[in-house]
């Protein structure tokens, strides 16, 4: 009998068809009545008790919202869900108050319509939930998967989506379980160090992988959306904005999955997105999605069972990959050099291949000492 081991959860996201939008659209609007409530008692308790209340605390306040004339739509653990949530969301945001969840207008919060697992199944294509069956395009087989908690979301385009988790499994036999530490170390199994940039999306240790230049996804389409935005064109507008992150998505996905299919480790530097998103070259550090492409090949590698990590990459453009000295390009005023030959070895290096050695080599190292200290 074949045993098995869970790395992780998986969430699935399906297209729910059209013909339902506006009986989800109805409950979106039941699911922000029960938010906003939420955040204004919390706020009332907050300011007469000086204390937050937990998911569980509104339990007894929300009795009844299912029940009467003037009962919701919702299932009772749909109420209790969005209690929850509400809790959660306050407490990472350290706030008071949250934002107050709009139904109408132009800028309405998009629908969103969380769920337990006791409240769907699913059937020949079709989820019930709330006392209907909701048709979507199955692309992934559900009836194959264990079916968890999720949500019902909302695009800026009116489309639903099914968002739910499944338990993620492998065979403990398979021959792609994780490697271990000393084979990475000893290079019997492929190790890949990536080092990401902007006018070069990435560069690899392996010669046989050459470097990805950065692809243009929104500055190709930034004409044909600037004159959609000065005409007005809100549907064309989002179209245009759901192409761009559609083909990003495609790309990052397809880089990712051929990546973590031919290596048993990956390791890539950390380079911080959000800080130089701040900056002037806000528009092309979103447009690559280095974020994104980490967390696609965090979540693959783990369900393929390849060692990941992220390292830290600073002077990793500056140390020489072969004789450890810190001898290259430093600065700014030497970022347009893109190659260079170390002083001390004598090596030439290619400024981002050189930093993908290096950060290759900063995760061994953290391999090593992982067993030290063991």
């Amino acid at each position: 009998m074949s045993s098995y081991r869970s790395f992780a959860v998986r969430v699935l996201r399906l297209r729910v068809k059209d013909k339902h939008a506006k009986w989800l659209c109805g409950l979106a609007r039941e699911v922000n009545t029960v938010f906003n409530y939420c955040n204004e008692l919390s706020v009332k308790v907050f300011e007469r008790e000086r204390r937050f209340l937990s998911g569980y605390d509104f339990w007894p306040f929300l009795k009844g919202a299912t029940r009467g004339d003037c009962a919701l739509h919702l299932p009772v653990q749909a109420v209790q869900e969005i209690a929850e949530e509400y809790a959660r969301r306050r407490r990472q945001h350290r706030k008071v108050r949250l934002a107050w969840r709009k139904s109408g207008g132009a800028r309405r919060s998009l629908g969103w319509i969380p769920y337990k697992v006791r409240t769907i199944r699913y059937r020949g294509g079709q989820i019930y939930f709330a006392g209907r069956w909701l048709s979507l395009w199955d692309s992934y087989g559900l009836s194959n998967f264990e079916l968890r908690a999720g949500n019902f979301s909302e695009d800026s385009r009116g489309r639903w989506y099914l968002n739910v988790c499944v338990p993620s499994v492998q065979k403990v036999g398979d021959e792609r379980n994780k490697p271990s530490v000393g084979s990475i170390l000893d290079r019997t199994v492929p190790s890949l160090g990536i080092d990401l940039g902007l006018r070069t999306f990435a560069a690899f240790t392996d010669k046989a992988i050459p470097p990805i230049e950065a692809e243009r996804f929104y500055r190709d389409l930034e004409p044909a959306l600037a004159r959609a935005q000065r005409a007005r064109q809100r549907n064309r507008a989002r179209a245009i904005h759901a192409k761009i992150a559609n083909r990003r998505k495609d790309f990052l996905h397809k880089l990712s999955t051929r990546l973590v299919k031919a290596n048993g480790a990956i390791v890539v530097g950390n380079v911080n997105a959000s800080a130089l998103a701040k900056t002037r070259l806000a528009k092309s550090v979103l447009d690559a999605g280095w974020s994104t492409f980490r967390t696609m090949l965090q979540y693959k590698c783990a369900d393929a069972g390849v060692w990941f990590d992220e390292v830290n990459e600073a002077f990793s453009t500056q140390d020489c990959s072969v004789c450890d000295s810190r001898a290259g390009p430093k600065g700014r005023k030497d970022l347009g050099i893109r190659g260079w030959q170390c002083t001390v070895c004598g090596a030439i290096h290619d400024r981002n291949v050189n930093a993908s050695h290096n950060i290759l080599a900063a995760g061994h190292r953290r391999l090593a000492e992982g067993i030290l200290g063991h």
